[in-house]
């Protein structure tokens, strides 16, 4: 099992220690580093910055949205960083959810998501592999585009600039069993956003067929400190922040996935609670139990004994959010 350092995105502005953590991950042997956006920092401008100031690493947006780019913009991204890098990029992507995407890039969520995933990874792939110009009769993407309110004279075209790899890797977020199915057949690897190793069982049925090579690289919050309770408090914070705040009551992927994970009541709980306004209570509100088996928070030898958990299943890269270079390093040990 390989380690990536998941950076994700900014808050009200960079986080200056960002670079340094990177620098640190690849000075301790880490595989990867990963970017992410929501509705503020872009996924791709910080990775170049990364990029710059290392020289093995491997670089992964984790997530960009793909309601942010069109898929022949999100390709321009990827190739151009794949070159600048010397081929370290990875492509990560996710389709977000209705109220992100509708309230934030003023988009229609698609009506069919895995149709819309679908194609868009197709027309990323045709760019990457630039055999020909690129053409979809697509429901959501389609090249050139043959709508009645455009002009019908678009021309299919290929990149002026040659891909570095056509197998550029990309990956992709799902959360729910048909999309993280459709993701072993059409993706390079699946980037989950929540993962018990003592829940494998959630994900057995979508991941059967796995072909070679296949990344399953879950995100985990790591702290190696004395304290269980403090050090899961942001992992707590997040949990409330994602199933209350990160979707419409009605749909909400983050809340309904903590429902097949075991927690249904508790997910409801603490969307009601975020919902009205009680913020502090829907962080309270997150069980100690759930926060603390997707994370990896504890002494030295506690988290040695739950980091063989997660070595002793499917998962092939674990992406660490990590506050400090000490956890880092303590990570890389306990990993060999």
């Amino acid at each position: 099992m390989r380690l990536g350092l998941a950076l994700g995105y900014w808050g009200r502005g960079p986080d200056p220690g960002h670079l340094d953590l990177a620098r640190e991950a690849e000075r301790l042997g880490y595989h990867s580093v990963w970017t992410a956006e929501a509705w503020g920092s872009d996924a791709f401008t910080p990775l170049a910055w990364i990029a710059a100031h290392t020289s093995r690493i491997r670089l992964g947006t984790g997530i960009a949205q793909m309601a942010a780019r069109t898929p022949t913009a999100t390709a321009m991204h990827a190739l151009t960083l794949d070159h600048l890098s010397g081929g370290r990029m990875m492509l990560g992507l996710g389709l977000s959810g209705p109220q992100v995407v509708e309230g934030w890039y003023g988009r229609p969520f698609p009506a069919s998501p895995l149709t819309a995933t679908r194609e868009y990874v197709e027309v990323v792939r045709q760019v990457l592999r630039r055999e020909g110009p690129v053409e979809l009769a697509g429901r959501f993407h389609s090249h050139p585009y043959l709508g009645l309110d455009g002009t019908g004279t678009g021309k299919p075209l290929k990149p002026i600039t040659h891909p570095l790899r056509a197998d550029l890797p990309v990956l992709l977020g799902a959360e729910g069993p048909r999309n993280i199915a459709q993701t072993v057949r059409i993706a390079d690897g699946w980037l989950p956003l929540y993962w018990s190793p003592l829940r494998t069982d959630v994900y057995a049925a979508s991941l059967t067929g796995l072909p070679p090579g296949f990344m399953i690289a879950p995100l985990v919050r790591a702290r190696i400190c004395d304290d269980v309770a403090q050090g899961l408090l942001p992992v707590k914070a997040m949990l409330g922040f994602y199933i209350g705040g990160m979707g419409h009551a009605a749909r909400n992927f983050h809340a309904d996935l903590m429902g097949r994970m075991g927690y249904e009541e508790e997910a409801r709980r603490i969307q009601e609670l975020f919902l009205a306004g009680r913020r502090e209570e829907a962080v309270a509100a997150v069980p100690t139990a759930f926060a603390d088996e997707i994370s990896l928070v504890g002494p030295r030898g506690r988290v040695a004994e739950r980091l063989a958990a997660w070595r002793a299943g499917p998962v092939t890269d674990l992406l660490v959010t990590a506050p400090d270079p000490a956890t880092l390093r303590v990570l890389a040990e306990l990993n060999g």
